[in-house]
């Protein structure tokens, strides 16, 4: 008899805190659309509005040559990559191998249908000068991959900066987007092109 209450109770405060995320969006994206959401990072955060598989965005974007995306992996952590252009990106797989994959092949295997692109307040793309060129270079070279000390967020990293520097979590690129931009970053839904 216990157990059912525990499930209902669990199921209640996952209800809760899944309204209360959502109300958070909403207002969010509204600052954004007001002009006055949060432009440059403070010490508390350096992403307001992190990639959601339960939230879409009111506003989609335009992937750019050179940007930050991401997706979901089993809905836990989040997968990076630098977008290249026609509906393709770099990333860095598992094996190891640094490989161009469609958009379609990014989503494939992993959970949820959208990729996000760190962009500013005003939903512009951050993009490093020199990010596209670096992935370009990388393409078929292979990392130890490592989940925790060489992982996709490292190789995003060296392609934004140029420099390797160990990127254990995606909590750590937004403060090194952050720190590097010089700007709050905010994951925007990218619109896909379906074929």
């Amino acid at each position: 008899m216990a157990l059912p209450l525990i499930w209902l109770g669990t199921a209640a405060i996952g209800a809760i805190m899944l309204a209360d995320d959502r109300q958070q969006r909403k207002t969010i994206q509204h600052e954004r659309r007001m002009g006055r959401a949060p432009k440059v990072p403070n010490g508390k955060s350096v992403s307001p509005l992190t990639p959601s598989i339960w939230h879409k965005g009111d506003a989609k974007v335009d992937a750019a040559p050179g940007a930050i995306v991401c997706c979901f992996v089993f809905g836990v952590i989040e997968h990076t990559g630098i977008w290249v252009g026609d509906d393709h990106l770099v990333e860095l797989h598992g094996s190891g191998l640094i490989r161009v994959i469609s958009a379609k092949r990014f989503l494939q295997g992993r959970t949820g249908s959208c990729i996000f692109q760190a962009c500013n307040h005003l939903h512009q793309p951050l993009v490093a000068p020199k990010a596209l060129a670096r992935a370009e270079q990388a393409i078929y070279q292979y990392r130890d991959y490592d989940l925790f000390t060489n992982n996709c967020h490292r190789f995003v990293w060296s392609c934004i900066s140029g420099e390797e520097t160990e990127v254990r979590s995606f909590e750590q690129l937004n403060t090194l987007l952050a720190q590097a931009f010089k700007q709050v970053v905010y994951w925007d839904e990218v619109a896909l092109n379906k074929r």
